[in-house]
């Protein structure tokens, strides 16, 4: 099993958690999304969308994480990312795509690359463009979460959301979104940060991350 992945991609790092989860044994191939590996022919052979992450099984390639998240589930099932029960795997999914659809798309480095360099907003603005959309769906987890008074996680343990949620939150601390006022969110975040499926997948912890590169 070998995971084309980029060391700070979100969607990268949500499969990372996933495979760790369910105690898989895979190789990270680094993609270097600054240098436009994704975008070669190479890559483009391997993974006609021209993104990461991409997921190498018995000679077959898998593309988009949220269906390689599910996949993964289906295909070992064992230590489930999703319930048994019909209504659970519902909450879990309504929270996941909410973050995954409502705020990897328009938070994406290449769209804040695009309102700064070729609409010429400044770095604040798109930083307030990046809040605003953030706090909207955010806030919504949040309540969702309230109503169902969850705990260290959604369920009893850690699945599909919490590993669609971290790295969201990475994400958002980066760019110094204040998430004080979402204490149920940041409960997950730190049972989930104090679990080593989550520790080994972290940006900081992968074979291309920046301290890790030889010099």
């Amino acid at each position: 099993m070998r995971l084309h992945a980029y060391h700070r991609s979100s969607t990268s790092y949500r499969v990372r958690i996933a495979l760790n989860l369910k105690a898989l044994e895979y190789e990270t191939v680094p993609v270097d999304l600054l240098k436009a590996e994704q975008r070669s022919e190479a890559y483009r052979t391997l993974n006609c969308f021209a993104g990461v992450p991409a997921l190498e099984v018995d000679g077959r390639v898998y593309a988009q994480s949220l269906a390689i998240l599910e996949w993964l589930d289906e295909r070992y099932p064992e230590r489930r990312l999703l319930p048994s029960a019909i209504e659970e795997r519902f909450a879990a999914r309504e929270l996941a795509y909410a973050v995954a659809t409502e705020l990897h798309a328009p938070l994406n480095s290449p769209v804040l690359t695009y309102l700064e360099q070729d609409l010429g907003l400044s770095k604040e603005a798109v930083r307030v463009w990046y809040h605003r959309w953030l706090g909207k769906t955010l806030a919504g987890v949040e309540a969702k979460l309230e109503e169902r008074r969850s705990g260290d996680f959604l369920f009893d343990t850690p699945g599909l959301f919490e590993a669609v949620l971290i790295p969201q939150l990475y994400n958002a601390r980066r760019f110094a979104f204040d998430l004080a006022v979402m204490p149920r969110i940041t409960r997950i975040e730190a049972a989930c940060l104090a679990l080593p499926a989550f520790a080994a997948a972290h940006p900081d912890n992968q074979p291309d991350a920046p301290q890790k590169v030889p010099a």
